[in-house]
Parts: structure tokens; C-alpha cells; sequence
């Protein structure tokens, strides 16, 4: 068996299947080198998330660089004074609408009282729910006027 490899890779057509597997052999190594070890877009997505400077309102993108803690310097003032930005994909009418409106949580400004999105009234909450225009799940958080109520009706 072996002498008939043998024979079959002194052939001219031998001679090019060995040369086309050792280049297919070669480009998944390099494939394989490069998707484990490579920068990822996963990695990059992970990384880079959306602040709020809280003392300027503004809103930045950074990526996160080891050492960091919470709050990360900002752009805008030039101080730590960076916190992750929550989404709010509401509505004053209550419908889901496709680009976020970032919103500053009242706890990191020292704040008890809950927070409500400045475009839509809407209550945020930390790791606010992210939902999509389409989502049949998708029930909108209360406005300022309905939390109130619900939280008399508690007492």
C-alpha cells in the first residue's frame, strides 16, 4: 500500500494533489492561528460599551482597558466621571422606536429616587430591559404618573 503512494507521489498529477493538500493544509493553520489568538469582533464587542459623563449629560463610547473600575475617565470632563449608559427604546406613546435614547441613573448621582428617561418619561432601571421594534414580549415600563400610582396603591 505504501509503495503504491509512493509511486502516485513521483507522478506529475501525484506531485500537484500532494502541493494543493499542503496549501489547504497550510491556509487552515493560518485560519485556525488567526481565530484563536486574532482580535475578534466578539472581542471588540465586548469591550467597547457606551457611558454617560455624569457631570456633562454627554454621552461617549470607549473600550475598556484593564485596571479600569467604574467611573471611567471622560472625554468631556476629563475626569473619572464616566458610568455605564442605560438604553431606553420607548416612547412617550408607550410603542418601541429603533435607536436608543441613552439615559444617566440617578443612583450613580447619589440619588434614591428611581429614574425616568428624559425623552419618554418612562421608568429605567439598571441592566434595563433591551427590547426590539417587532417584539410581540414587549410591554412598556410605567411613566412617572403610573409608577406614582402604583406605588400609593403599595402603601
Amino acid at each position: 500500500m505504501i509503495e503504491k503512494i509512493r509511486h502516485a507521489a513521483n507522478t506529475p498529477a501525484g506531485k500537484v494533489t500532494a502541493g494543493v493538500l499542503l496549501l489547504l493544509a497550510l491556509i487552515m493553520l493560518i485560519w485556525s492561528i488567526l481565530s484563536n489568538f486574532g482580535s475578534t469582533e466578539a472581542a471588540s464587542l465586548t469591550s467597547a460599551r457606551t457611558f454617560i459623563c455624569t457631570e456633562t449629560g454627554k454621552v461617549f463610547t470607549t473600550s475598556l482597558r484593564e485596571g479600569w473600575t467604574v467611573p471611567v475617565p471622560s472625554p468631556y470632563s476629563g475626569k473619572n466621571t464616566g458610568v455605564p449608559a442605560e438604553q431606553c427604546f420607548w416612547t412617550k406613546e408607550g410603542t418601541l422606536k429603533s435607536e436608543p435614547t441613552y439615559v444617566l441613573l440617578n443612583e450613580y448621582l447619589g440619588k434614591s429616587d428611581p429614574t425616568f428617561c428624559p425623552d419618554c418619561g418612562r421608568l429605567v432601571v439598571q441592566r434595563n430591559p433591551i427590547y426590539r421594534v417587532g417584539d410581540p414580549t414587549a410591554r412598556p415600563p410605567p411613566t412617572r404618573e403610573e409608577y406614582a400610582r402604583r406605588k400609593q396603591n403599595e402603601d
